[in-house]
């Protein structure tokens, strides 16, 4: 069984930014690193849409009754 040595997070970052630069280019490599944010936004709002629609003593009666 060979040994396994973990890099700290901090050095795990920077040479996976590196390696992104390197084979994207740095504005390649921004939008990737962004997509993940967009992603989460677009949960955001159709989370706030459901509450909008959302009646709550109806809810509420389905859940608790």
């Amino acid at each position: 069984m060979k040994n396994v040595k973990y890099m700290d997070e901090e050095n795990i970052i920077e040479k996976g930014i590196d390696i992104l630069i390197k084979g994207l280019g740095p504005v390649q490599a921004i939008r990737f690193m962004n997509i993940s944010k967009e992603v989460k936004m677009e949960s955001v709002k159709r989370h706030r849409l459901w509450q909008k629609q959302l009646d709550k003593d109806k809810f509420f009666k389905k859940v608790f009754n």
